[in-house]
């Protein structure tokens, strides 16, 4: 009866951890491409969010987000130190700078992500 009581609060935690995992992403939580883009796609879970160009396996760049208010703040990390992780966030997707970008939320609902920046839109779609 311990063994199945063991089990059962293990099975039991790790189901609460795991439903957890994308609750911080919110409204965000899920893949989204970019609008006129078959390659440029953003993904959110937690409170990490991949930028994939699927051009190669090699163009995908983690970070962390967080979500305030009408502001979407990105820390991106580049884990192996390669120039392309700045290329891919900077110059494909047009995030600026690399490591500390703030962006105003101009939609967020069930299928659509509109993203501005100094005059500069970017739009997303659920993917």
């Amino acid at each position: 009866m311990a063994k199945f009581f063991k089990t059962f609060l293990l099975l039991g935690l790790f189901l609460l951890i795991s439903c957890q995992e994308g609750s911080e992403a919110g409204d965000f939580l899920g893949q989204w491409r970019l609008t006129g883009s078959d390659q440029n796609f953003l993904g959110f879970s937690g409170s990490v969010i991949v930028f994939r160009n699927s051009q190669s396996t090699d163009n995908q760049v983690y970070g962390n987000f967080q979500h305030k208010g009408d502001s979407l703040f990105i820390q991106c990390y580049s884990a192996k130190k390669k120039a392309n992780d700045t290329t891919v966030v900077e110059e494909i997707f047009g995030f600026k700078p690399f490591n500390n970008i703030r962006m105003k939320i101009v939609t967020l609902d069930k299928d659509h992500l509109i993203l501005s920046k100094n005059n500069k839109t970017w739009s997303f779609e659920k993917y």
